[in-house]
């Protein structure tokens, strides 16, 4: 059996402001679905590993905070695997090794296959898929990889360089650079050497020895419990790069990384999304707006303006990376949210004093889904109905609710809400003491 993980997460720094913390670069809705509408990273690669067979195999890991949004996005048939805390690729695949061995007690021989999520590539690609199970069993090697032609020296990749051999759909690998310099690159592209696009497949029993050798649990629970503890390093430079025998395969299709403004707007359908408008002679220049309110750009060319409400971007689509590092951690807040009941968005924060902080929002809650709020003896809650309509339970006194309703919540008092009819809140909450 082959069993297909997704690796979801980022910070959300680097397609800020429409990315954040909760929100990262995978969940936006900006790219063009078969159905003429707009899906999002996470969606459209469910969708192509569904066109090959694969979805029913398919797990994936990423931080607790994105299991609502993750859900939202892709339902529930496939199955979450939750960090606890945020570290590296290496322990999110051993922590779903762990869950594949002691909670769904697979066979040690079944083949695993790990991708970014954000993988952006034709359905084609994920045939591939199926031929490294078949690479492992031929090889005999403990790890086999998927590697992109290059289309040009670049240092924003890995490489890796295979022993060239015929009469093999797969290569033995040589060695591994980690994003050499561009004169490196060239030097490497003429040895054949291929771009590492993320791709790893190994038999579970190799992960599970390689836990047993670092003094690791192999069960999920235990090796959950120790998570806090564990080291914040990738996969590539705690397995790949010390793993003798591998062998890759080479990919010669369109392969994209759309991590960065400069690369996304490359495939966005539209200059402009949302409200706003360019003028004439702002030539290569795209804007992103999620805000209620007009961005007018004038002459202003090879550049990127998006808004939400968690900030404004201005910059050159060749600059626009430099948002990651400039990010303070006081910006860090975050003022838009997918939740499993659908959104909620911030309009205003003040604080009365040291201990008091009041935060308006406007929630929606989708036709038929329920937000379930536990009692907390800090915080105090009004909400206003806007529109729609549903039941509100309070001490588990239960009522209906319709536009007008104004409805107070005590501090310490259990509240539930289901929406009827698509219900839009506006929430005032209240919070006091730390």
């Amino acid at each position: 059996m082959l069993r297909i993980v997704l690796l979801s997460g980022g910070s959300g720094k680097r397609l800020w402001p429409l990315s954040n913390e909760i929100r990262s670069k995978v969940f936006l809705k900006l790219l063009n679905s078969e159905d003429g509408g707009k899906e999002s990273m996470i969606q459209r690669v469910c969708r192509q590993l569904d066109a090959v067979g694969l979805l029913p195999n398919t797990s994936i890991v990423t931080h607790k905070s994105q299991f609502e949004i993750t859900q939202n996005h892709i339902g529930e048939t496939v199955p979450i695997i939750c960090e606890p805390y945020k570290r590296g690729t290496f322990t999110a695949i051993a922590l779903s090794a762990a869950y594949f061995h002691s909670k769904l007690n697979a066979d040690p021989n079944e083949t695993i296959c790990v991708l970014p999520v954000d993988v952006f590539v034709e359905t084609a690609f994920f045939q591939l898929l199926y031929k490294l199970h078949d690479a492992l069993a031929s090889s005999q090697a403990d790890l086999a990889l998927i590697g992109t032609v290059p289309r040009h020296p670049s240092n924003q990749y890995g490489y890796i360089v295979p022993y060239v051999n015929s009469g093999s759909d797969f290569y033995s690998v040589a060695q591994f650079a980690e994003k050499p310099d561009e004169t490196i690159a060239t030097r490497l592209i003429n040895q054949h050497a291929l771009w590492n696009c993320g791709v790893f497949a190994f038999s579970l029993n190799f992960m599970l020895s390689y836990l047993k050798n670092k003094g690791l649990p192999i069960d999920y629970d235990p090796l959950h419990e120790r998570y806090k503890e564990l080291p914040e390093v990738s996969f590539d430079h705690e397995v790949v790069e010390k793993t003798a025998h591998s062998v890759v395969i080479p990919y010669d299709g369109a392969w994209k990384d759309l991590g960065s403004w400069d690369t996304l707007t490359n495939h966005l359908e539209s200059s402009v999304i949302g409200i706003g408008e360019l003028c004439h002679n702002s030539v290569n220049t795209q804007l992103v707006n999620e805000l209620p309110i007009p961005i007018h750009i004038i002459d202003v060319p090879n550049a990127i303006v998006a808004a939400s409400p968690d900030g404004i971007l201005v910059a050159s689509k060749s600059k626009s990376s430099q948002i990651k590092q400039r990010l303070s951690h006081e910006w860090a807040r975050t003022m838009y949210e997918e939740k499993s009941w659908g959104t909620s968005r911030v309009l205003d924060l003040s604080k009365g004093d040291e201990e008091t902080e009041t935060v308006t929002s406007k929630m929606v809650i989708n036709h038929g889904k329920k937000i379930d709020e536990p009692s907390n003896m800090k915080i105090k809650k009004i909400w206003t109905v806007i529109s729609g309509s549903g039941e509100f339970t309070l001490n588990d006194v239960i009522g209906t609710i319709k536009a007008g309703d104004v409805l107070e919540i005590p501090c310490g008092v259990k509240h539930s809400l289901r929406a009827n009819r698509q219900l839009e809140i506006i929430e005032v909450y209240i919070k006091q003491g730390n």
